[in-house]
């Protein structure tokens, strides 16, 4: 029984999360054939103000400009 955890910061839409669900779901069926029902995935959700990248929280982080 494949069992995998997705860890990502808090933001992302309800829509979003199923896709990705989906998504890697369809990935394991069809990369090691195990069988749909046998596969669990889930979100494990940080919020901003408890993550740390590079020594920066990422709630004290810049927003990337875009062009």
């Amino acid at each position: 029984m494949p069992l995998i955890e997705i860890h990502l910061l808090e933001g992302r839409t309800d829509e979003q999360k199923k896709a990705l669900l989906a998504a890697v779901t369809a990935a394991v069926h069809d990369s090691i054939g195990a069988p749909l029902e046998s596969i669990r995935v889930w979100v494990q959700e940080f919020s901003p103000r408890e993550y740390m990248i590079a020594g920066v929280l990422a709630a004290d982080r810049k927003a990337p400009k875009t062009p």
